[in-house]
């Protein structure tokens, strides 16, 4: 029985592309995360400026949210394979950039801001590439749910190793050594992608402009409700309330009166319960309804944020810590697995530009909001409030998910009675 369960919860690694894209983005993400925590405890250790760690989330997701729209075109039009090659090595030559800086005694605040710019110009062509590619890694569709869960599994392990890994190489060996490492661990994910054997890439037959496929797919958006509700979530969500990382370097060294260790265990803890999240819902049984997971998944979020803000106790803190982690990983993973679902194949590039487009136009801005509001009243109380819009968003969304299932109930029922009619005839 348990081999069974486990053998159901990992299926999707029997895609051996699948499975080589895991093992060299799980070490990449590690890298990554120790790339981010390295960066936010660097600028707030020379600004002590909430604000400051607002405009370093900014500077590195705005440009994300500028070009996504034309990621998710390039995306629909060229191979993802090769955009994701292309794309991973500039990302390690930003790493490698960023390291030269440290090791050298040459940074500024400035600069380090102009390095975040560059990368989020990647990740606008990234990110609509990495996810829908999923798809032509897994050769049994109905493997597609499972690889996603295990997709943000393998995320979210980083999350809990990177943060942790990086607060104890900042403290010994400083901050360079972790954009260093970062760099290295890109040589996993390329070597990953040379190693996988794809179907050959069929470019689109006709390519229109730009400004039309722009059209098409916000058309298909405004008529697709089951998206869009989901698109505005993540939007909402992206501005108000998962900025909260944003606050945690706040956290660590004024709250809890820690230093960078202490900085990476709130992350990893957070990680832990991203974990728990991740292997919750590759768990699940087919069929199962993912609008009520994903309204359970915002309602934990929210009461994760509002205990975590005001317990001075660390080692309760960090409890909620995993709450709060729970409710982000489930909540975003829930949403794309929707999302890629219900697209049509020729319009999910575009859709999952959309997602960067909320999750990467909202959270930088998002982040200036909240560095603003805890400036004012502090981080305690800034986090409250978003753990407060958590609630009100999944009390707010509850009757437009449920609309969106009765449509589709009552759609699938027309569908049945026109079969019947036919029939007849």
């Amino acid at each position: 029985m348990t081999t069974n369960k486990t053998t159901h919860t990992f299926r999707a690694f029997r895609n051996r592309n699948y499975a080589l894209f895991f093992c060299g983005q799980s070490v990449s993400q590690i890298g990554t995360w120790m790339q981010r925590t390295a960066v936010s405890w660097v600028i707030y250790s020379m600004t002590h400026s909430a604000l400051m760690l607002g405009l370093a989330v900014f500077a590195q997701q705005f440009p994300s949210f500028l070009l996504s729209l034309f990621g998710g075109i390039v995306s629909d039009r060229y191979s993802r394979y090769k955009i994701l090659l292309v794309t991973q090595t500039a990302s390690m030559i930003q790493a490698i950039l960023l390291a030269i800086l440290i090791l050298t005694d040459h940074y500024t605040v400035w600069g380090i801001l102009f390095l975040g710019i560059l990368l989020g110009v990647i990740n606008a062509f990234d990110v609509p590439a990495r996810q829908p590619m999923v798809h032509d890694m897994v050769n049994d569709k109905a493997d597609l749910p499972n690889a996603l869960a295990l997709n943000s599994a393998m995320v979210n392990f980083a999350f809990l190793i990177g943060p942790a890994l990086s607060g104890i190489v900042l403290q010994m060996f400083g901050a360079g050594i972790c954009f260093g490492l970062n760099a290295v661990s890109f040589m996993a994910v390329i070597t990953s992608l040379l190693l996988m054997k794809l179907p050959p890439f069929n470019p689109p037959a006709i390519k229109k402009k730009v400004a039309s496929e722009l059209a098409e797919g916000f058309n298909y958006l405004r008529h697709t409700p089951a998206i869009g509700n989901i698109i505005l979530i993540l939007a909402l969500s992206g501005l108000f309330v998962l900025p909260y990382g944003t606050l945690i370097p706040i956290f660590a060294k004024d709250i809890f009166k820690g230093n960078a260790a202490t900085f990476g265990y709130i992350n990893s803890f957070m990680g832990l319960g991203a974990i728990c999240g991740t292997f919750f819902l590759a768990s699940l049984k087919k069929g199962t309804d993912l609008k009520n997971i994903l309204l359970f998944s915002s309602v934990s979020l929210g009461l994760g944020l509002i205990l975590f803000s005001h317990i001075s106790y660390f080692p309760v803190a960090i409890l909620f810590a995993v709450v709060a982690g729970f409710g982000t990983m489930s909540q975003n993973t829930i949403c794309i697995t929707i999302i890629q679902v219900e697209s049509d194949a020729n319009m999910r590039g575009r859709m999952m530009s959309y997602v960067a487009l909320a999750y990467f136009g909202m959270l930088p801005l998002g982040s200036l909001l909240i560095g603003a509001i805890s400036q004012k009243t502090g981080a305690a109380n800034a986090m409250l409030y978003q753990g407060i819009v958590a609630l009100i968003i999944a009390a707010v969304f509850f009757k437009f998910l449920r609309k969106d299932k009765m449509n589709k109930e009552h759609i699938e029922q027309l569908e049945e009675t026109e079969d019947i009619v036919m029939e007849k005839i």
